[in-house]
């Protein structure tokens, strides 16, 4: 059974790799055992499909984009994807998108995933992420970061333990350039330029942490799933541009 895991958990990444503009960890490494508490590997009947992070008790954040995997579940409280309770770590999920959003590239990618039950919030080992409280400039941060778990290379091999790095922030007019003004409304730019570290195929949904801890963004997409960097900056949706949105549905604890 442990071999027929790895094998689907192999060829769903593989399959990520030639259809999906991703997010895994590049030029990263393993994350401490004890940070990050607030990751989640948001899951098909495949296994993992992309990335997310508990935002409070009842609902974890990813992006929209990757409600195209058919995603049925999160798994919460562990670095280590061969490692997972069922009964204590997964949680079946209701999904909140963002009405805007129409699809990857076309912008408000980001979506709110509601829990099955109660994340157990101030009880170690999961802990929620801290939301910015209004509008930021994520270039005010002189450390972000992004984790996730997933290809560490482009066509690279899957990795079940989770990987981190440190990525710095790209100036809006600097992104637009390299991008030639095809960039969607509301992203932050991060990582895959001017660096070797970035994101790609494997973990779309997570976190870019700067700061003490605080989740400003999602990741969102890369150049033509290439993964292959110094390349053009990787973008993240930036989620100040969403926090009516995101406290209505926190504050109602519906959609």
């Amino acid at each position: 059974m442990q071999a027929l895991y790895k094998f689907l958990l192999l060829q769903v990444l593989a399959s990520l790799g030639q259809q999906a503009l991703g997010s895994e960890i590049i030029k990263g490494k393993n994350a401490n055992k004890k940070s990050m508490m607030y990751m989640a590997s948001v899951q098909n009947k495949m296994g993992h499909a992309c990335g997310g992070f508990l935002i409070s008790e009842d609902y974890v954040m990813t992006a929209a984009h990757c409600d195209d995997w058919k995603p049925e579940s999160v798994v919460l409280g562990t670095h280590d994807l061969k490692k997972v309770n069922d009964a204590t770590m997964r949680y079946s999920i209701q999904k909140c998108k963002h009405p805007s959003y129409k699809k990857l590239g076309s912008g408000s990618d980001i979506m709110l995933l509601k829990l099955s039950r109660k994340a157990l919030v101030g009880k170690k080992p999961i802990q929620p992420v801290q939301l910015p409280s209004g509008e930021i400039n994520p270039k005010t941060y002189k450390k972000c970061k992004v984790a996730g778990w997933g290809l560490t290379k482009t066509g690279g091999t899957a990795v079940p333990k989770l990987q981190v790095a440190n990525v710095p922030v790209i100036d809006q007019k600097t992104c637009q350039k390299l991008w030639k003004n095809k960039l969607p409304a509301n992203v932050t730019c991060a990582g895959g330029y001017g660096t070797k570290t970035g994101f790609c195929q494997g973990d779309s949904g997570g976190p870019l942490v700067c700061g003490k801890d605080v989740a400003v963004a999602v990741a969102s997409f890369n150049n033509n799933k290439t993964c292959t960097y110094p390349n053009i900056p990787n973008i993240y949706t930036d989620v100040s541009k969403f926090l009516p949105w995101i406290n209505r549905i926190l504050r109602k604890k519906k959609c």
